[in-house]
């Protein structure tokens, strides 16, 4: 799949197969994590794969809209680590781009995906900080659900022209 066609069709994915991905594919995901811009090159992210289903069962309980990941084979959490930042304040926007790069490279390989939400909800960071033990110098930012999706999502255009403006705030065209 190309790049264009994989931006333009992504969607959100909540109902998976409880199928297993392969290990090969897993390392894929997260190369293109590790593969996303970051300020300055600063790369502050780290990476739990939880693959432990009483792990991936405990998330619903402190994250309300987690259910999706239950029937995914697989979360791939991103965290992000303000002290490797240089220039403080950026942390947020990599992660974020990392988290996207996952997204994208699930829906090219043929998987599903669901971006799960924690930064800056503070009842999921720490529920996730319990759950995983993680140092109080890690923020987890997002968890991805990956799987085999259930059925194909129907495709849609998102484009509204009416939220596009040239050099100034001028009334759309």
């Amino acid at each position: 799949m190309d790049a264009i066609t994989a931006l333009l069709t992504r969607r959100s994915v909540r109902h998976f197969e409880p199928r297993p991905i392969p290990e090969a594919d897993v390392q894929l995901l997260l190369r293109a994590a590790m593969h996303a811009p970051s300020a300055h090159n600063e790369q502050p992210w780290h990476f739990v794969v939880l693959t432990e289903r009483s792990l991936i069962e405990a998330v619903p309980t402190f994250h309300e809209t987690a259910g999706p990941l239950c029937q995914a084979s697989l979360g791939i959490l991103v965290l992000g680590e303000p002290g490797l930042q240089v220039r403080p304040g950026r942390w947020m926007q990599d992660c974020a781009v990392a988290t996207q790069n996952i997204l994208l490279a699930a829906h090219a390989l043929g998987y599903g995906a669901c971006w799960l939400s924690f930064y800056p909800q503070e009842n999921r960071v720490l529920g996730m900080r319990s759950l995983l033990k993680l140092p109080e110098t890690i923020e987890p930012f997002a968890l991805v659900a990956v799987g085999h999706r259930v059925d194909p999502l129907p495709e849609v255009d998102r484009f509204k022209p009416e939220r596009v403006r040239y050099n100034r705030w001028e009334p759309a065209v």
